[in-house]
């Protein structure tokens, strides 16, 4: 259990001095208050790490938000049972007998008696992928040749030069082109010619003397061997030759095993095309694919040779082959390999021709898959679009935690809890931990129950892997949050940029990472450092999770193990490694501009950074002096003023002479925009306030009062000058101020989920309270400002009215003993009954303490304030008791009478009499009213003159009275602005 202890910390009381700072709270004080209030505790938690841990723990059943987390932790659940259901869905279908191995009916012994034989020669193409195949068919290899209407023609561009006409396209006689180069144009042009025999088509009887001839078809290629779909296409099998005659076309039986076919050949002519360099034939190739279409449609070649620097004693031939219709690069096998054998065939045969003659021949006769197992396929979805889709899903936490960040930004809820003493250290120890928590709560169910659902990626993978990877991710994706956090202010530009930038760096990193990595050529320390971007490290470690899972799934492997790490293609250790230094990076990185960002530190690297983002960047101080200079005049008239700058300049060399709060020469600027001139808001404002006094500033709206308090708690910077609180400078010393320091802002700063007890309990605990005292002081404080009847302590803020919102903001300001309590309009929306209680409590808390209050009420001002200050455009006007001031500023009576028009002129005349140099401050359809000095006048005098003047005129109201507050505030006031439209 917390022990008792006093909260009042040391210094002195009324108007003694005191000078030393009040007891800041231990780290853990403040951790333990922010944590209470995070977790919404209403019992007691033992202060130790046990009790911190397991409050930790119980983040998942808060008591206000229960619903809204435990909604967010089961989303990776939800995800995980749509993909086990799409995935079962998907291999249902594909367990259907139109993708299962085919069979028939077959009568085996003559008998007639029917048995149902299954097997490759009773299956479609879809049916064909599942069934045994003990002994694997031996197909011709064949060349990818283009359909008729791709077919390379001549174009009106200077590329595909010798190239058929287009009229070629009309008649689908269009030749079969192969372009050629190498450095020797005589070698490579008679090894070209070689690739063509003239054996006629007619001597062909069946496939077993087709392997001498130059085959080809236009049907796609699959990526495996095991079937050859040209073989089981209506369309035909094509022989290049140099020249093909109408009749260059037979139908021939064809058997492979237990496959019978009908498979006609037909003849299309080869066209060799001499080009000058290789770089000519990529152009060609480039702009002919089916992807970069011509003006004129698609120009295709089947093949390509560079010779390069072959010669009679050496070989060296770059082969160029089509795999346009093949578009499984998705599969692991590389697409299109089946298609190259026939090419390198003939041209290697050709070569060895070229130098022995026409009588030796090197024969590609078939190519043959190794025999395999009946397989069942079924779909890995998770594994197959696993990557892309679980990067969305992790990162979904990063809006939520950047939303929590924002949130309190945006409603300065952070920078309440640091008035009133919270640092930097126990707010980051605190949301840190419940963010990270959070993560790993949500991470951990996502991956056990995909394991438990079957998704390989998870099921199959070291479980301690995926730890280690999920646990250095979401500390940088924390790290992350914190640091987005700096640079917004509003929750709805955060959560579009955040959901904007997951959406799009996943997409960024499944288009850039996958291609990069399959397509072999990108350097590898490039990839690395497109890792260093999180959404894209994110990825490359779910990728080599799913390539292991998919390898799993085909041919046995454990999945992902430690060992694997050592392996170079294996892309997780880099991203580790990535991660942790990038941590590391940005951590402190992140500390320190939220720590500016929470000071607002000009000097700080985040507004240097702001600046630099501006159009126009000031970076020169404007000169105060500039513009008050012309109120110098008018500043050598108030005495008042003077003698208040001279106390400060007394107390400035004493430094420790009992006053709370020192103003010297305090400025502040605001920098106009997009030309505007700028704006001085306070103009060298120089108070002294002892402890025990409530200082009341007053002035009309714009003249600088709360722009005063918000230099004065820490909101903003001054432009130049300084003030000292309990001794400690505004400028360096703000985190020591807070520690002695209440506020009640202008606007209410408060929790909609909080109740108005756990507000003054959080803000208690800030103010090293615990225990009995804690509890007596909350008491007291919702007594105070009459929030404990009808239960309104223990109702949710967003429940409470306005007023019951501002009552709440003034017991926060008073609790926990604060030396120094700033009040911005405290009685704003109250009604008379709560003024009154809000009045009493004020009065009985500043008997220890300095109060600065800024109202627009004159009677709350008299009530409640010593002294009382006049504020006109950001200087002050005059200063001293209510008493003071009326004196100085009200040595008259107000007159008011209110007759018939016609009488008005005898009004004037009467009060003319008694007053010679009374003034008319108001006519209004004959009510007037007059300023009287009261050096020439005497009270009875004035109600004889009225009485007599009663009887000969109509006099239907009159009033008599001292001079008010209000009264002296409106000449100050008007005084003031008159004084500087004259200068």
């Amino acid at each position: 259990m917390e022990t008792s202890a006093a909260g009042s910390s040391a210094g002195g009381g009324g108007g003694g001095g005191g000078g030393g700072a009040s007891r800041p709270p231990s780290f853990t004080a403040q951790t333990n208050a922010l944590l209470r209030k995070n977790l919404i505790f209403q019992v007691l938690i033992p202060v130790s790490l046990r009790a911190f841990l397991f409050a930790l723990i119980s983040l998942i059943i808060l008591k206000r938000n229960r619903k809204g987390t435990i909604r967010l932790i089961i989303v990776p659940i939800y995800f995980c049972v749509i993909l086990t259901v799409l995935e079962r869905v998907i291999n249902n279908i594909l367990d259907k007998p139109k993708y299962r191995c085919g069979c028939q009916c077959v009568d085996v012994n003559g008998t007639g008696s029917c048995q149902e034989v299954c097997g490759i020669q009773y299956s479609t193409l879809d049916q064909s992928d599942s069934c045994p195949i003990p002994n694997p068919p031996e197909w011709p290899a064949l060349l990818q040749i283009p359909r008729p209407e791709y077919r390379a023609m001549q174009d009106s561009s200077q590329l595909f030069t010798g190239f058929p006409d287009a009229s070629c396209r009309k008649s689908q006689s269009c030749p079969a082109s192969i372009p050629f180069t190498g450095a020797n144009e005589t070698l490579s042009s008679i090894v070209i010619q070689n690739l063509f025999t003239s054996l006629p088509l007619s001597n062909l009887s069946d496939y077993m003397n087709i392997s001498s001839l130059l085959l080809g078809t236009d049907v796609p290629g699959t990526y495996t061997s095991l079937i050859e779909p040209a073989f089981f296409s209506d369309r035909p099998i094509y022989v290049l030759r140099t020249q093909c005659k109408p009749s260059d076309s037979v139908t021939v039986p064809i058997t492979f095993g237990a496959i019978n076919v009908q498979k006609e050949i037909l003849c299309i002519q080869g066209l060799p095309l001499w080009r000058n360099s290789s770089a000519i034939i990529n152009e060609e190739t480039f702009k002919g694919y089916r992807k970069g279409k011509t003006e004129e449609g698609i120009n295709e070649i089947p093949m390509a040779y560079d010779f390069q620097d072959s010669n009679e004693k050496r070989f060296n031939v770059l082969a160029l082959y089509n795999s346009t219709y093949q578009n499984v690069s998705y599969l692991p096998t590389p697409s299109g390999l089946q298609r190259i054998p026939r090419s390198l065939n003939v041209v290697s045969n050709a070569y060895l021709q070229f130098l022995q003659g026409s009588g030796v021949q090197m024969l590609l006769a078939f190519t043959k898959e190794m025999p395999k197992q009946a397989t069942h396929f079924r779909l890995e979805i998770s594994s197959y679009v696993g990557p892309l889709f679980f990067v969305w899903v992790v990162e979904l936490l990063f809006p939520v935690m950047l939303t929590y960040l924002v949130y309190e930004k945006q409603h300065k809820l952070r920078t309440m809890m640091k008035m009133h003493g919270l640092g930097d250290g126990p707010y980051w120890v605190i949301y840190y931990a419940y963010f990270l928590i959070l993560s790993m709560v949500y991470l951990v169910l996502f991956v056990l129950f995909g394991s438990l659902v079957g998704l390989n990626i998870f099921k199959v993978n070291d479980h301690s892997i995926q730890f280690v990877f999920f646990f250095s991710s979401m500390n940088l994706q924390i790290v992350l949050a914190f640091l987005a956090a700096t640079f917004f202010s509003k929750v709805n530009t955060a959560q579009a940029i955040a959901y904007m930038y997951i959406f799009g760096s996943g997409l960024m990193a499944e288009y850039l990472i996958l291609n990069f990595i399959q397509g072999g050529k990108f350097p590898k320390h490039w990839i690395a450092v497109l890792e260093i971007i999180p959404t894209f490290s994110l990825y490359r470690g779910l990728y080599e999770l799913a390539q292991y899972s998919i390898r799993a799934s085909q041919i046995g492997n454990p999945g992902m193990r430690w060992s694997d790490l050592n392996d170079h293609e294996n892309g997780m250790r880099d991203v580790l490694i990535i991660v942790v230094l990038e941590w590391l990076v940005l951590l402190p990185v992140a500390y320190y501009l939220d720590h500016a960002a929470s000071v607002g530190h000009k000097s700080s690297l985040l507004s240097m950074i702001k600046d630099l983002l501006k159009k126009n960047p000031t970076w020169r101080r404007v000169s105060v002096n500039e513009v008050v200079v012309n109120s110098v005049h008018v500043e050598m008239g108030k005495l008042d003023i003077i003698k208040e700058k001279e106390t400060v300049d007394q107390v400035l060399q004493q430094r420790s002479s009992g006053y709370a709060v020192v103003c010297d020469d305090l400025k502040k600027v605001y920098h106009g925009k997009d030309g505007n001139p700028d704006k001085l808001a306070v103009r060298g404002l120089s108070l002294a306030l002892p402890y025990g006094e409530c200082l009341g500033i007053l002035g009309p709206n714009g003249a600088g009062k709360s722009s005063f308090i918000s230099m004065m708690i820490g909101l903003t910077r001054p432009t130049s000058g300084n003030a000292f609180v309990r001794d400690f400078s505004i400028q360096t010393d703000m985190e020591k101020i807070y520690n002695s320091m209440g506020v009640c802002p202008q606007n209410n700063m408060l929790w909609e989920m909080l109740t108005g007890r756990e507000h003054l309990q959080f803000y208690g605990r800030l103010k090293s309270l615990n225990g009995s005292a804690l509890h007596h002081a909350v008491e007291e404080s919702l007594r105070s400002v009459n929030l404990l009847h009808g239960g309104a302590a223990d109702k949710q803020v967003r429940k409470y009215s306005g007023g019951m919102k501002r009552r709440l903001s003034v017991a926060i300001s008073l609790i926990g003993d604060a030396k120094i309590v700033y009040m911005d309009e405290p009685s704003t929306g109250l009604d008379p009954a709560s003024r009154k209680s809000l009045w009493d409590a004020v009065k009985q808390a500043k008997h220890d303490r300095a109060i600065i209050l800024t109202t627009h009420s004159m009677e709350e001002a008299e009530i409640l304030c010593d002294r009382l200050c006049i504020m006109v455009d950001g200087s002050l006007q005059c200063i001293g008791t209510p008493k003071e001031l009326i004196a100085r500023f009200g040595g008259y009576y107000a007159l008011t009478m209110t007759t018939s028009p016609e009488f008005e002129r005898e009004v004037e005349n009467l009060v003319g009499k008694l007053s010679p140099n009374a003034r008319k401050v108001y006519h209004l359809s004959g009510t007037q009213k007059y300023e009287l000095p009261k050096q020439e006048v005497r009270i009875a005098d004035v109600f004889t003159a009225v009485e007599n003047f009663k009887r000969r005129m109509e006099v239907q109201a009159w009033g008599l009275a001292d001079t008010t507050m209000e009264d002296v505030f409106v000449k100050v006031a008007k005084g003031a602005q008159s004084s500087q439209e004259l200068s």
